[in-house]
This record gives C-alpha cells, sequence and structure tokens, in this order.
C-alpha cells in the first residue's frame, strides 16, 4: 500500500498524500525541513518528531531503507 502517487510505479496512486513527482526539486519537505538528503532520512524515519502535527505515520523506516529511499526520491526532480 502507498500513500503517495509515485512516477513510472504502478499501483502508487493513493492520494492520501501529496504526489512525490517533482520532491526533488522542492525547498522544504513535510513543510518543516530544507531539502536535503539528510533530511529526507530523518523526515523518513521520524516524520513524527520532526512534525508532531503531519499525517505521515512512523513507518518504521531502517536507517538503510531510508538511505534508499532518500536516494531515490532525489531523481525525482
Amino acid at each position: 500500500m502507498t500513500c503517495h502517487e509515485i512516477p513510472g510505479i504502478v499501483g502508487a496512486n493513493a492520494p492520501v498524500g501529496p504526489p512525490l513527482k517533482g520532491i526533488a526539486s522542492r525547498v522544504m519537505l513535510g513543510g518543516v525541513l530544507p531539502n536535503s538528503p539528510a533530511n529526507m532520512v530523518l523526515w523518513l524515519r521520524a516524520p513524527q518528531q520532526v512534525a508532531p502535527l503531519t499525517a505521515m505515520p512512523d513507518l518504521g523506516v531502517t536507517e538503510r531503507d531510508a538511505r534508499d529511499i532518500a536516494a531515490y526520491l532525489a531523481t525525482l526532480k
């Protein structure tokens, strides 16, 4: 299950979160963090700690998985 539309990923089109197309070009993550590789990893691992009012849940993403996801998201310009 996904919460975001992800370009090129079949079935990743749930309308709960914003589309991820262009996320690499966005200035901020979740409206609270400057968009950088390290901050993307932080956001993926602990969004509720970064922004307690965010709708994005803590999903238990490991450090390694967060780095891999962040690297992929960095390609979505």
